[in-house]
């Protein structure tokens, strides 16, 4: 056998003499990643499938480029390799990685053209070939080079073929082969590729698949079987007879050939290859919101969806499918899916000292690119809204007198309307009034909390400071909404180019009514917030992260920001009590009896000035959440809400949308399914 290589290649050498200067010139100008290429083949990573999960580990996305399930080689079936062995190299378990016979043929017809005409490709070849066009190229230039059609080419494979045979098995060689093979609809390798058109696992492969998919390998887009099933046929079937020839190493009888060949295609329709991004599996019109978001804080820590697309990550995150479910069917009960130009956005988020986790992202909308089915691929639950959450912001206001000491027992004036000795309306004086219903009178300020006079917040705003408010804001966890992007809600760029940062603008303009809530917010760091107070003062980063694996099972440590203490405990004590009678006394009084809640919580409505949007805030010790109804679109107007059983819509430049309807019957009606079966607990003693 050695003296017939050695002969082979004193054959290769003097048909090739004539051109070996330019291959030769040709090999030399092979890219890093092909030189490299040899018995390593082996052990390289090649892409694999990113699963995202939900807390309980059910699948709700896939990222991939090329869609794989990697195989070993007990978990091939005998006819697959029968198969591929068959149509594509019916010596490979006897020759030592390049078939000298076929080369020599090969070889006549391409040094007379000058260019390699013919192929005579061993699996171990194509093997190479494969690998260093969907593993190893670091681009398309680097792809295509590792498929240009030249003799240096063929030589580059052949030579790392005979290297291969001689650090791997035939079986780690064909079961590479068949891992790393295309078989079209993006699908790549033999176990991706039997639960593609059949639904099975590559073990499970009878003799018409597994000759099917040998024949989709020769030519995955011309014969695509859904597609072209006439030729697939025909292609399958001369499989099947080669695949009884006497001389195979695995081969089947005529018997069972002329049986496989009646059976028809058999592909499944739709394909079963799952769907690719944050469409998801399952509840994709659901859960693609918590998908983006998942996807947007894995790049913020290193992880981008390159990475994501091919290294078989398992992540399972902090999804709860009960409160998902709850936050979609409140959110499209009080504003449906196909209702024009609104946005109902829910998020929930647990309190704890260690992390918050993130539970539900929904919307009324459906997650999605289809616009006429009321779907959008936009975040609108975690990213910041170019819409404010009105008197919400009161709390950051509340949050600043409380640290400075103020009870919230002690009294506060609430005029029918007040001018800031601060603030100015440009060169005018600034001016506030309260909405309709809000009666004057002395109140405290826990009562002040629930029934949300301005007068009153803007003079406790000008006692405490504009400055200490703002920071009040960032510190309980608006830290993107004041810090990460400007007065327009435009993510802040490196260059600063477009900043200053909202929190900065506000400062430096001396907004007065900032405690109004008109800025950019997000209904997530909102939700946050109210974990931060019902949780002693602690803030930590909204996490919808439990755990990451790697392809191989290992846990990949993630490099999150950790959790600060940003208010002493008795302050988030004392706000909790604040904010403690919204339910009972307060503007969410009607919703929370609608339902019937008689859990202990805190919260805070509020309402933009044109009513083009309107938010809740709230939480209980179990779960904090948010929902912020706003105007949804490149036209916002005013929104009506009929508080009946009437959807809201858009009413020009009126509206009557307050925090207390849309939105607070929103929280309710999902908080109540959160906490069946939860005992009721106990809001922070204070003082």
């Amino acid at each position: 056998m050695f003296g017939l290589c050695v002969l082979a290649g004193v054959l290769v050498a003097a048909l090739l003499l004539p051109m070996a200067t330019g291959a030769g010139a040709m090999v030399n100008q092979t890219t890093d990643a092909m030189s490299k290429m040899s018995g390593s083949l082996a052990r390289r990573d090649m892409p694999q499938v990113s699963t995202i999960m939900d807390k309980d580990g059910e699948p709700i996305a896939y990222f991939f480029d090329q869609y794989r399930i990697e195989t070993p080689p007990d978990q091939v079936s005998d006819t697959m390799k029968a198969a591929i062995t068959a149509v594509e190299d019916k010596r490979f378990w006897d020759h030592g990685g390049v078939d000298w016979h076929g080369t020599m043929r090969a070889l006549a017809t391409n040094v007379s053209s000058g260019e390699a005409a013919q192929g005579a490709s061993t699996i171990t070849q194509q093997y190479v070939k494969n690998y260093l066009v969907h593993v190893a190229a670091d681009s398309e230039v680097e792809a295509e080079k590792a498929k240009e059609s030249t003799i240096a080419r063929k030589l580059r494979e052949a030579k790392i073929a005979v290297e291969l045979e001689h650090t791997m098995t035939k079986e780690e060689i064909l079961t590479g082969y068949l891992n790393v093979v295309p078989f079209g609809n993006q699908t790549f390798g033999v176990g991706a590729a039997a639960q593609t058109y059949f639904g099975t696992t590559s073990d499970k492969l009878t003799i018409a698949q597994a000759a099917l998919l040998a024949a989709i390998v020769n030519q995955p887009g011309s014969l695509n079987p859904n597609s072209n099933p006439q030729d697939a046929m025909q292609r399958r079937n001369l499989v099947i007879d080669l695949m009884a020839d006497p001389n195979n190493n695995i081969r089947i009888t005529k018997e069972d050939a002329e049986r496989a060949k009646q059976e028809p295609l058999g592909v499944m329709s739709p394909l079963g290859r799952p769907p690719n991004g944050c469409a998801g599996v399952g509840d994709g019109a659901t859960d693609g919101f918590f998908c983006t978001y998942v996807t947007d804080y894995l790049n913020r820590l290193g992880i981008d969806k390159d990475k994501l697309k091919t290294g078989g990550y398992t992540i399972r995150t902090t999804l709860d499918r009960k409160a998902t479910d709850a936050a979609k069917a409140a959110a499209e009960a009080q504003v449906p899916t196909q209702t024009e130009g609104i946005a109902n956005a829910i998020a929930m988020v647990e309190p704890g000292k260690e992390k918050h986790k993130v539970r539900a992202l929904a919307a009324n909308k459906d997650f999605g690119n289809d616009e006429s089915k009321g779907q959008t691929a936009y975040d609108i639950v975690s990213r910041v809204q170019p819409f404010g959450a009105g008197s919400i912001y009161k709390v950051f206001v509340a949050g600043a007198a409380i640290e400075q000491g103020m009870s919230i027992y002690d009294t506060v004036d609430v005029p029918p309307s007040y001018t800031s000795r601060v603030y100015k309306n440009g060169t005018a004086p600034y001016t506030v009034s309260n909405a309709d219903g809000v009666q004057p009178g002395p109140r405290t300020l826990q009562m002040a909390l629930a029934t949300s006079p301005n007068t009153s917040f803007v003079a406790l705003q000008e006692k405490v400071g504009l400055n200490n408010s703002v920071d009040m804001a960032t510190r309980l966890g608006l830290r993107n909404g004041m810090t990460g992007v400007n007065a327009s809600g435009q993510t802040l760029k490196e260059d600063g180019s477009n900043g200053p940062s909202q929190a900065d603008t506000i400062k430096r303009g001396n907004r007065g009514a900032f405690t109004l809530g008109y800025t950019p917010t997000s209904v997530l760091e909102l939700s946050n917030v109210a974990a931060t107070i019902m949780s002693d003062g602690v803030y930590c980063p909204p996490t919808p992260i439990e755990e990451i694996k790697d392809r191989h099972g290992n846990p990949v440590q993630l490099n999150e920001p950790g959790c600060e203490q940003v208010v002493p405990p008795a302050v988030a004590h004392a706000l909790a009590q604040g904010m403690s009678k919204d339910d009972t006394d307060g503007t969410s009084r009607q919703a929370a009896q609608a339902v019937g809640w008689n859990r202990p919580m805190i919260g805070k409505t509020g309402t933009t000035q044109m009513h083009q949007s309107a938010g809740f805030m709230a939480a209980t010790p179990q779960m904090a959440g948010a929902v912020l109804t706003y105007a949804y679109g490149k036209k916002p107007q005013g929104i009506c809400d009929s508080n009946s059983d009437s959807p809201p819509y858009l009413c020009g430049s009126g509206g009557n949308i307050y925090g207390g309807k849309v939105p607070a019957r929103t929280w309710f009606a999902a908080m109540t399914k959160v906490h069946e079966g939860l005992p009721p607990a106990a809001l922070p003693n204070w003082p």
